[in-house]
């Protein structure tokens, strides 16, 4: 009977633990957003993953340079393909390459009776400042006490599962 309750300890203790472990990619490290848009269309590039600036490139945009811990504004050619997918590379300055897709509308989202009106902008792009809106706070760096105290509630916890399943179990002996 001490086995089953011990085994129950471990495998709670166990479970506890898996799902307090943060996931493996939770940032993406490089992002064009939207990821479809038809030709002429303008798209963000943003690289979070990236400690510095970054350079992205692709066959049907212009080279873009991305300032450290912002975004940048990138307009897709009108020759693009339609219902192509085309591959954007990044460059980060001290850190890795990567890369991100984006596809090509396959067919103009824009009804034809209603009048499209272009318009031009001049956009400027800053650094965030204060909390990164609708990343739910999964952006950032590590922090050794937050991991700490993480790991001892985690062990509170199967400690406190063993302790109580032992005393449950000493009091059914007769």
């Amino acid at each position: 009977m001490r086995a089953i309750g011990a085994a129950s300890a471990a495998l709670l203790g166990a479970a506890a633990l898996a799902l307090t472990a943060p996931p493996a990619a939770a940032v993406d490290p490089f992002v064009v957003s939207p990821s479809t848009v038809n030709p002429g269309g303008r798209v963000t590039l943003s690289a979070p993953g990236c400690p510095g600036t970054a350079m992205a490139s692709s066959g049907i945009l212009d080279t873009v340079t991305i300032p450290a811990g912002g975004s940048a504004l990138a307009t897709v050619d009108w020759d693009a393909r339609r219902g192509a997918v085309y591959t954007v590379s990044f460059t980060c300055a001290g850190g890795s390459p990567g890369t991100a897709r984006l596809t090509i509308a396959s067919a103009t989202t824009s009804s034809t009776s209603v009048p499209t009106v272009t318009r031009t902008a001049t956009v400027v792009t800053t650094a965030p400042s204060g909390v990164r809106g609708g990343l739910g706070g999964s952006v950032g760096t590590w922090d050794a006490g937050e991991l700490a105290a993480g790991g001892a509630l985690v062990a509170a916890a199967a400690a406190g599962t063993v302790f109580v399943v032992r005393r449950r179990a000493a009091s059914r002996r007769h």
